[in-house]
């Protein structure tokens, strides 16, 4: 019985963890600092592949699909970010189940800085098949966001995946 609440306590503490940090990403991605819009991180991506990293490929997509949605209703559903983020979500749990890559800082850092650049491309796609901008302002618009969104959020990737990967580490040794 005490076992039982046990681990009722700390699945409802992990949801909690859960729900929270997405809610810090939300909020963290709603603060604009003015002439810097364009080296912002991209708070979503960042804990989708924190989250992914661990988990397995249905995971990561399922996140990604989640948390693009939020993205989704907090700026605009088109292009759509459930799409972009259930790749990347999808692809680095792939990566690290084909132990490509360790999980050290430097990695987080770098994956998030490759997914971050397959994220604004997907994003970008989308808004060369479904709007009527000229293609060549869409692809030099991306080049700008891309890199800039990929350096920042690989900078602040290890701040946000330190935490979370330290909180579920502790709850897989508590199982």
């Amino acid at each position: 019985m005490l076992n039982r609440q046990t681990h009722l306590r700390q699945t409802s503490l992990n949801w909690l963890v859960i729900t929270g940090s997405v809610g810090v990403c939300t909020l963290l991605s709603l603060i604009h600092v003015p002439a810097l819009e364009v080296l912002a991180p991209d708070w979503f991506l960042i804990w989708v592949v924190g989250w992914s990293v661990k988990r397995t490929v249905w995971q990561g997509v399922i996140a990604g699909v989640a948390l693009g949605w939020i993205q989704d209703g907090l700026t605009s559903p088109h292009p759509s970010h459930a799409v972009a983020l259930a790749l990347v979500g999808g692809l680095t749990a792939l990566m690290q189940k084909q132990r490509f890559v360790s999980e050290d800082f430097i990695s987080i850092a770098l994956i998030t800085f490759a997914m971050a650049m397959i994220n604004q491309t997907i994003i970008a796609m989308q808004m060369s098949v479904s709007t009527d901008l000229p293609l060549q302002d869409i692809w030099q618009h991306h080049r700008q966001v891309a890199l800039s969104s990929a350096i920042m959020s690989s900078l602040w990737a290890p701040l946000v995946y330190a935490p979370l990967n330290r909180w579920w580490s502790w709850l897989q040794e508590q199982e």
